[in-house]
Order: structure tokens, then C-alpha cells, then sequence
């Protein structure tokens, strides 16, 4: 990894005003194997992650996990402690966000600290080393338990009633860290937003629940998106599914296709490789897998509803392969026509990144759950551009830029909303 610390960590770290330990400092080492593998994503963790931590206000959060860790006797005992944690963190970062509590430097719309903080809390729990024998498959569990409690995702749920719509929503976490550290995600800023939000139409209250998603080829494989969004399908406890990314920047769009192919970039932990996506692990698939699949997300009322400071149109972009042609890159033909018969998808309007996998991968599960009432897709927002001095986590126009597209990314959800209440 090439990452440069040095004097711009420091001045990074006076410019926040605080002072953080570094990574051999910021756990006690009483019952954790420094010297013990982590994942790239992971290894990321130096300075500047832990200033954004401490500037959040997170650093008490995360000590009391590590702490508690090494108190744990027992297996139960930790999965309740990850539990806690887990769930502790996401509760805090939603009513950060949301301005309910007030804590730490940096301002509320902020994603970062809470990426970082879970990050701690990932590597720690993978270089834990407990008193008793803990077997490397109750370890990956405890991991996951720690993730789906610290993403919001054991924790959707919908109030009962009638004349109660819901919604829920995905965003995702920073990604492309290699050569900029400082990267946020205003989509994932978005579902802190969201999270538990509610607004009245007319005599209906419509109700949102939001979750964060890794960006992890692996997490995906694991079923990430189908644990989240498969119980609320299946029970018909969700009116509307949308997932949210970063796209490109100035526009917000909502994307008419998903594809059935990933491209294979590298995720954040530096792997990728191209092919059709994986079939979800222990929930239903349609079959055959379709190629693409349409969104259903009232989009004409999201364009109408006249939101700024972003255009907002739908993409019917498609990139495919002739059939029988697949792999050939030779042979891709990108349109805007929908996709043709028989052809074979190499790319959705969003391209073949995660963010079209996760439109892909929820709404093929609806669709194999019989949920076709549900309306389901994409939207991508507007990417953020950070601020020209390399030692400035954060500037004015970039606080209010974010701010601006994660509020417009607010007024489409609601918008969406407010078209099946």
C-alpha cells in the first residue's frame, strides 16, 4: 500500500484538532495479536482514519468495544459484547447525523468517522485473541454479527399499521481509499439520514429504515444484500426498496437497468474479478436468472417532484453482448434502447460495479419472492469533489457541497415515498 502519512498525517491531525494514537497505541495489547492478518481494507487504518474517528467523537465508542473484548469469558459473552457495539455504533452515527446528539469536530453530514470506527472494530475482532478457544468459523460469525448490528442491517425494522407506508433504502460505504484517503460516500451519509425518518401524506405517515453496504466483492457474495433486504420482502413488510450509490458527478439518476454481470474492479480490499453475479446464498433465485432487470421506482414522480441542486433523469443506458458473445470486449454494443433479445449483459446504467449489483441482486430476489407489488431500483447520485489542498480533510465548499447532495438525495427518497402512500 502507498499511502502518504508523514507530515501530512500530522498536519492533517493539527488541522482537526486532535490528538490521536496510532495503530499500535489505539487498543491495549493485553489480548489482541497486533502481528496477526487483517484485511487490505483494514490495513488502511493509520493516522488520518483515526483523526476522523476522534473528530467524529467515536474514539470513546470504539475504546469501550476493545476494552469489553478483552473482557469477554466466554463466546456468549462476546457475541453479546459485538452485538452491543455494533449496534451501539450505528444508533450513535444515525442520531449524529440526524443532529439529535452532538459530538465530536467535524460536521453531522460526515460518513467517515463511522466507516473507520467499524473498521476498528473489524480489525480487532480479527486479531483478537481470547482467553478460551474460539474456532475461525465463530470468529467470521462474530465479525458478521459485529457488521450487520454496525450497518443497520439487524436492526430495520417497520412500525404495524395500515396506513403506514415503508420504505428502505441502502447506501454504501468510501471506496477508492489507494490514492485518496479522504474520500466519503454522500450515499452512505444519506442512509444515516434516513434511518428511522418519518414524514406524514396526506393521512399516511410513510417511514423509512436505512442500511450501509461494504464495498466488498466478498460481503456481496456473502449475501449482504439479500439478509437485508429479503426479510422485508418476504414478508411484505417493505412498500418500496431503493438502493442508493455514488455515480458520476452533477447528476442524480435513476437507473432503468441492472445488469447480471460484474465487471470485476478492484473493491475495497484491492480484489475483483469479472463474471455473472453469483447467486445469492440461502434465499430463492428466479429462474432462469434474467439478464437484466427493470426498475419499477416511480421515477417519473421523482423527476417531477423538482428537487436541486442536481438534474434528475432516468438512465436507460445498456451495454450487452450479442448472444453467444460473452467475454469478448470486442463484441459489446452500449445503447440506450433497452435490452435486446436473446443478448447477454455485460453492463446496467449504473455499470457493473457494486452499485449494479446491488440494484441487481435486490431486486432479483423480489422478484423470486413474488414481490412485483414492491417497487424496486437504483439511484445514483452525485459525486463529491474534495477540496484542491491535499492537507484538508475537510473545507467549507466541500461541507456544503455533500451537504447538498445528500439533502436532495433525502428529497427523492421522500418523493418516492410519497408515490405509493
Amino acid at each position: 500500500m502507498s499511502f502518504r502519512w508523514g507530515t501530512l498525517a500530522a498536519t492533517v491531525l493539527i488541522a482537526l484538532g486532535v490528538t490521536v494514537a496510532g495503530p499500535a497505541e489505539a487498543a491495549p495489547g493485553g489480548c489482541f495479536d497486533r502481528e496477526a492478518p487483517v484485511t487490505y481494507e483494514e490495513g488502511r487504518l493509520a493516522p488520518i482514519p483515526y483523526a476522523l474517528v476522534e473528530a467524529g467523537g467515536f474514539t470513546p465508542i470504539a475504546d469501550r468495544f476493545t476494552a469489553e473484548l478483552c473482557q469477554a469469558a466466554s463466546l456468549p459473552a462476546a457475541q453479546q459484547v459485538v452485538r452491543q457495539h455494533g449496534a451501539l455504533l450505528w444508533r450513535t452515527a444515525v442520531e449524529r447525523a440526524q443532529g439529535t446528539r452532538w459530538m465530536g469536530t467535524i460536521e453531522r453530514y460526515d460518513d467517515r468517522p463511522l466507516y473507520w470506527s467499524r473498521l476498528i472494530g473489524t480489525r480487532d475482532l480479527r486479531q483478537w485473541r481470547p482467553a478460551f478457544i474460539l474456532p475461525a468459523t465463530a470468529r467470521a460469525e462474530l465479525i458478521k454479527t459485529f457488521e450487520y448490528a454496525a450497518r443497520g442491517i439487524s436492526s430495520a425494522a417497520f412500525p404495524a399499521g395500515r396506513a403506514v407506508t415503508r420504505v428502505l433504502v441502502s447506501g454504501f460505504d468510501p471506496y477508492q481509499l489507494n490514492n485518496e484517503i479522504r474520500r466519503s460516500n454522500p450515499s452512505g451519509a444519506a442512509a444515516l439520514q434516513l434511518d428511522g425518518v418519518e414524514y406524514r401524506v396526506g393521512e399516511r405517515t410513510v417511514h423509512i429504515e436505512a442500511v450501509a453496504f461494504p464495498v466488498t466483492w466478498s460481503a456481496f457474495d456473502a449475501g449482504y444484500v439479500e439478509d437485508a433486504f429479503g426479510p422485508h420482502l418476504a414478508t411484505r413488510s417493505a412498500d418500496l426498496i431503493m438502493t442508493i450509490s455514488q455515480g458520476v458527478r452533477g447528476e442524480m439518476r435513476i437507473e432503468r437497468w441492472a445488469g447480471a454481470w460484474r465487471g470485476g474492479s478492484a473493491d475495497n480490499n484491492n480484489v475483483g474479478s469479472p463474471g455473472p453475479v453469483p447467486r445469492a446464498r440461502h434465499w430463492p433465485q428466479p429462474q432462469p436468472q434474467p439478464e437484466f432487470i427493470e426498475t419499477t421506482l416511480p421515477y417519473q414522480q421523482m423527476i417531477a417532484a423538482g428537487t436541486t441542486p442536481w438534474p434528475v433523469r432516468l438512465n436507460p443506458r445498456v451495454c450487452e453482448w450479442p448472444a453467444g458473445t460473452r467475454p469478448d470486449p470486442a463484441r459489446v454494443v452500449c445503447h440506450d434502447n433497452g435490452p435486446t433479445s436473446g443478448a447477454q449483459a455485460q453492463a446496467g446504467g449504473g455499470g457493473n460495479y457494486l452499485s449494479n449489483e446491488s440494484m441487481y441482486r435486490s431486486n432479483r430476489l423480489r422478484l423470486a419472492l413474488g414481490a412485483t407489488g414492491i417497487p424496486g431500483g437504483h439511484l445514483h447520485i452525485s459525486a463529491l469533489v474534495y477540496p484542491a489542498d491535499p492537507l484538508a480533510v475537510i473545507d467549507p465548499a466541500f461541507a456544503a457541497d455533500r451537504a447538498q447532495t445528500i439533502e436532495q438525495t433525502l428529497a427523492l427518497v421522500k418523493a418516492a415515498g410519497a408515490a405509493v402512500s
